[in-house]
Order: C-alpha cells, then structure tokens, then sequence
C-alpha cells in the first residue's frame, strides 16, 4: 500500500515537472503574442524617451509588456546575433535613443528615414527596448 502512493507521488510530480518544461520550451501557440492584433500606445521615440529618464517607475508601469507605437527617425538599421533586423531610432538625447528588434526579418527600413513601429516595450536599459516589432509606416 505505502509503495503504490510512492509511485502515485513520483507519477503526478514527473507529470508536472514534464507539463512545465513543455509549456516553457514549446509555448502553444495560443499562448504567442501577435503585436499586430493589438492596439499600441502611440508616442514619439523623442517623447517616450523624456518620460523613462524622468520617471522610470511610472514609465515602467505606462509602457512595459504593453503594446506601444513609435513614430521617429531611424538612426541605424544592423542584424542582430540571431539575424533579425534591428534599428535604433533617434531621440533627442545622444546617449538614449529606442532599440528596437523587428519580428520579420523581410522588412529593410532604412537609416534616415521616418518610421512608425509597433511592438513590445520591454524597459529602458540606456535605451528604451522594444521587441516583435512590425513597421506599420
């Protein structure tokens, strides 16, 4: 009796250890964020920029892991480790400018150019970042 709820313990604790490295190496795809079927919180690069050097932790609650829209001038278009495309759009400050990382790698904008993006903000290291962005302009 005492080895069958042994085995019955070992049982639902290797199910669920195997349920949670499913669901964090094989997200379903229900569970995937598109950007584009959201609406983003539209603001400037220049703009989101002045609020997260001004008050980051209000800037953090505002704009992380929520949907944003940035309009400005791309600076620098590179690839990253990974092949995707990057592209840091300009801000008023020199040092501080928006990251941001394109979700499709087919998309060339092209440095000098005004550019609307949509994507994923997630913080502000010297740079504001943003991920799985698509050009929307």
């Amino acid at each position: 009796m005492k080895k069958k709820i042994i085995l019955s313990i070992l049982a639902i604790f290797a199910f669920a250890i195997l349920g949670i490295w499913f669901f964090v190496f094989f997200k379903p795809t229900h569970f995937k964020r598109d950007v584009a079927d959201e609406k983003g919180i539209a603001v400037s690069s220049k703009d989101i920029v002045k609020e997260f050097q001004s008050n980051e932790a209000a800037s953090n609650t505002k704009y992380i892991n929520k949907a944003v829209e940035i309009t400005g001038e791309i600076a620098e278009v590179k690839k990253d480790q990974t092949g995707k495309t990057t592209i840091i759009i300009k801000s008023d400050d020199a040092f501080s400018n928006v990251f941001v990382t394109l979700k499709q790698t087919d998309q060339q904008p092209k440095t000098g150019a005004n550019i609307c993006i949509k994507g994923i903000c997630t913080g502000f290291l010297s740079d504001v970042v943003v991920i799985d962005a698509i050009v929307t302009k």
